[in-house]
This record gives C-alpha cells, structure tokens and sequence, in this order.
C-alpha cells in the first residue's frame, strides 16, 4: 500500500492569491483587427411612399440576417408544443372536474 501512495500525487489549490497582479503588454497579435464596416447606404426618402418602402427594404435586410432552423427542427419544436398544450389541456380539464365534484359535494 506504500507503494500506491507514492505513485498519487495531489495537488492542493487554494483561492487565495498572494501574488500581485501584473501588468500584460500587448502584443501585434492580440489587438483588435479592424474590419471594413458594411453600412446601408440610405437614399433621401420623398414623402410618406419612401418612408413605407424604406421600412420594408430595411425589414428586408433584417431578414436576410436571421439563421432560420431546419425543416426537421421545426417540426420537433412544432411537436413539442402541441404536447405541452395538449398536457395542459388534459390538466385544467381534470382540475375543473375536481372542483365541480367537491362543490358539488359541499352544496349537497
């Protein structure tokens, strides 16, 4: 048994830190990289008719920016929903059935 107990190391840790922070220089390699911004260029609106098509051509950009889920993903959560509903339909229909009875025990 002395023989396994040298072999086992253990480290202890604590959470207590009695050294100072120092301080990190930055490297090239660690700051940022500047990107080219990509912008909406906005084209002067003329009256109502401009401001309604500036609304869809934005809600059309925003659009383009959503990572829609798969055809099998949205069946499942379809699934899921109609389970959950269909659980709790079951649920308030047994509660309401409770309460009616014990009224209806009361009320006699």
């Amino acid at each position: 048994m002395a023989k396994n107990q040298d072999k086992t190391k253990v480290t202890r840790i604590s959470a207590t830190d009695t050294t100072k922070p120092t301080k990190v220089s930055k490297t090239k390699a660690e700051k940022p990289v500047k990107t080219k911004k990509t912008s909406i260029k906005r084209k002067r609106s003329f009256g109502i008719l401009g401001k309604i098509g500036g609304y869809f051509k934005g809600a059309w950009v925003e659009l383009r920016q959503v990572h829609w889920p798969t055809r099998s993903a949205t069946w499942g959560l379809t699934g899921a929903v109609l389970l959950f509903a269909a659980f709790f339909v079951v649920f308030i229909t047994l509660l309401d059935a409770g309460f009616k009875y014990v009224f209806e025990q009361i009320l006699r």
